[in-house]
């Protein structure tokens, strides 16, 4: 089977720059003697990937519920439930724990950390810190923070924070300033629990490109990041990984041609691409995604998909398309802004490597 014989649209991941993304990943962190990485799975949501980024069932950050469970019942039980809980979840927790896991969940609130103490199955959680993305967390400073700790307990298990405000920058030096704020904030936080007389076994920090551009890490345990495995035209401005190795595209069919005013149509719309304009606000906006012929050569012009309807999206260029090679039904490969969304509309990956042909099907877990 090849790309030219799959229904259209449909998502393809290119096993040969997977593993690139993942090398150059683990090479940042063995930087670090004693740093661990935690891959964050809630952009590959699959357990062939997760073979590759975690070999021998290591741990692993998840965002669902519906992936704790697929991962644990794929032999990954060390785990990290990266949104903050609630309490309605925490049966849901416990019982995955209960059968063999290690799901560790987060909070920020002393009446969630109220509850998790009070649970009566096995649960412990980190205590989420803000380092700057103004997100979810406690300042490091803050008050809260030994308040939640205390009211955990025993059932305390570290610290977590992340760093989504490094997508704010714009340089390697940027993100390396970033990702030493997080450090030090973090520790911070690490070391004003254990003041109070907390163990703190877990210092989690993390995004992919604070984690890639770091030039310290000490006192840190270890590292989360997840969009580095397949990168996205945002993360391919960020210096995350090199303009080139984006895993993961669309393949579509051409299903309309307008000569006269330099476009096309696709059957790929917002449903299959995902409405994510994260490149809008990067130095170089590509639309809904950059367009490629079937081999992955960038279309002329500097292709891209203009305007997303449900089921459809209109390629635009700034040179003459090449119509003569484009007929309706010919098939062309999407790059998207942001992977992790695009990705979300698929329920599995067609798989080659360097080429057309399809050397696998991995699945993928959707939902909550």
């Amino acid at each position: 089977m090849t790309l030219d014989d799959l229904p259209t649209p449909c998502l393809v991941l290119d096993l040969g720059v997977l593993r690139r993304n993942l090398a150059m990943m683990e090479a940042a962190v063995a930087r670090f003697p004693g740093l661990r990485l935690r891959p964050h799975l809630k952009t590959a949501k699959s357990r062939a990937v997760a073979e590759l980024a975690a070999p021998g069932h290591g741990p692993i950050t998840v965002s669902t519920l519906a992936e704790a469970r697929y991962f644990a019942e794929g032999g990954w039980r060390d785990q990290i439930y990266a949104v903050g809980i609630t309490p309605a979840k925490l049966d849901a927790v416990a019982a995955l724990n209960a059968a063999g896991a290690a799901v560790k969940v987060i909070t920020d609130d002393v009446e969630a950390a109220r509850a998790i103490a009070a649970h009566p199955g096995p649960v412990t959680a980190l205590v989420e810190v803000d380092v700057g993305e103004a997100r979810g967390g406690v300042a490091p400073d803050s008050p809260a923070l030994p308040a939640i700790a205390a009211m955990l307990g025993p059932r305390l298990a570290g610290v977590l924070s992340h760093s989504g405000h490094s997508y704010s920058g714009r340089s390697v030096a940027d993100m390396a300033a970033i990702a030493e704020s997080e450090r030090r904030g973090i520790v911070t936080a690490a070391e004003r629990l254990r003041a109070a007389g907390h163990a703190v076994p877990v210092v989690s920090l993390g995004s992919s490109p604070t984690a890639l551009h770091a030039e310290r890490m000490d006192g840190v345990t270890e590292v989360r990041a997840g969009v580095y495995m397949f990168g996205d035209l945002f993360q391919a401005q960020l210096a995350t990984h090199p303009a080139e190795d984006i895993a993961v595209t669309v393949l579509a069919s051409v299903i309309g041609r307008r000569p006269e005013r330099n476009t096309l149509l696709l059957d790929a719309g917002a449903l299959a691409l995902s409405k994510d304009r994260s490149t809008q606000a990067a130095p170089r906006d590509w639309g809904f995604g950059r367009v490629l012929d079937l081999d992955g050569a960038p279309l002329p012009g500097e292709a891209l998909v203009a305007r997303a309807y449900q089921e459809h999206g209109e390629v635009q260029a700034d040179a003459p398309l090449p119509f003569d090679r484009l007929p309706v039904g010919a098939r062309l490969r999407v790059l998207p802004n942001h992977s992790c969304l695009t990705a979300a509309a698929h329920d599995r990956y067609h798989v080659v490597d360097d080429g057309r042909e399809v050397v696998a099907v991995w699945d993928r877990v959707n939902g909550w």
